[in-house]
């Protein structure tokens, strides 16, 4: 299965790096750079790269604050 993880925090990063380990194709992007080179996976640049790099019929996990959904989502 393909899909991105957007927000590698605690939760997120530890669920980029199950999913990686599981054997998904998992593209990460987190607003700290540094995040997305700990957490396995093919790293984004930004949001942008995040859905170039993902197939049609594309999945987005977001674990983000509260506060930052809607900028995300937008």
């Amino acid at each position: 299965m393909q899909l991105a993880m957007i927000g590698l925090g605690r939760m997120g990063g530890n669920m980029a790096w199950r999913l990686v380990q599981g054997g998904h194709e998992v593209v990460v992007y987190d607003a700290n750079a540094a995040a997305v080179k700990q957490h396995g996976g093919t790293g984004a640049k930004d949001l942008g790269d995040v859905v170039r790099q993902l197939s049609p019929r594309r999945v987005v996990w977001m674990m983000v604050p509260a506060e930052a959904v809607a900028s995300t989502v937008d």
